[in-house]
């Protein structure tokens, strides 16, 4: 079920979206050859708390960390342990965070050190299939208005539409109605009605567009090996628009 957001609740959204927004900008500096995944966690999670929040992922649905790090081929939910991060990899960073019982999510992909102009131009390229997808936001639009924007930017780019996830409705839970997939046909799925949250994220790949589960059984991984990168923002329609409550801060 969709549900629409008071204002109260919305205004708590804004609190739990920004948190996400500052432990990105806190967490961006730290990424850096050398360091491994599992210390970026431990300064995520204890930064999160430190403010007030609470790390969603952890403990969902047996997930064992605040973050997921997903590093190179890795598309979602790499769990963070002692591998150091190298000059030339690239990671994504998504968290979510609660805050007085309401959810903020958003995943960004970060450069270490000097990385190669394939990557640079996936994470420039899916970067703005996000906001391709953010600009289709307003009331009376539809979910497929999104999925079909997004599709059609990454496809025109020769970038990998990962198909087996998708972003989805957030609330006083991490992931609601509606599904939001990277694909789809215009003017169709859900309508968009002022006091929805939703999350937008293109998992779009350098290479083929399918993906492996491995055995850790979170993990996702680009079957030939490419790198894929993850752009994700918490968005709120509006009465003629939207708003995205997880904004850039380090930009």
């Amino acid at each position: 079920m969709i549900t629409i957001k008071s204002q109260r609740e919305i205004d708590l959204m804004k609190k739990a979206g920004m948190l996400v927004s500052l432990m990105h900008k806190y967490i961006k500096p730290f990424i850096k050859e050398g360091i491994t995944t599992k210390e970026l966690d431990r300064l995520c999670e204890d930064f999160i708390i430190d403010n007030g929040g609470v790390p969603t992922c952890k403990g969902y649905e047996g997930y064992p960390a605040a973050l997921c790090t997903s590093v190179n081929d890795r598309v979602v939910h790499g769990i963070p342990d002692n591998t150091k991060l190298k000059n030339g990899d690239i990671i994504t960073i998504d968290v979510v965070i609660g805050y007085n019982g309401y959810q903020g999510d958003a995943a960004w992909t970060y450069a270490v050190g000097d990385i190669d102009d394939d990557k640079k131009y996936l994470m420039e390229h899916t970067e703005k299939a996000l906001y391709v997808g953010v600009e289709q936001v307003k009331p009376g639009k539809r979910i497929g208005d999104i999925s079909a924007a997004v599709q059609k930017y990454a496809e025109d780019h020769n970038l990998g539409v990962v198909r087996e996830l998708c972003g989805h409705g957030i609330g006083q839970e991490m992931h609601e109605d509606p599904e939001v997939p990277n694909f789809g046909i215009p003017n169709t799925g859900a309508r968009l009605k002022p006091g929805m949250v939703i999350c937008i994220e293109p998992m779009l790949t350098f290479g083929d567009r399918h993906v492996n589960l491995l055995d850790d059984e979170w993990t996702v991984v680009t079957r030939d090996g490419s790198p894929a990168a993850h752009y994700e923002h918490t968005i709120l329609v509006t009465d003629d628009g939207y708003e995205i409550l997880t904004p850039r801060l380090d930009d």
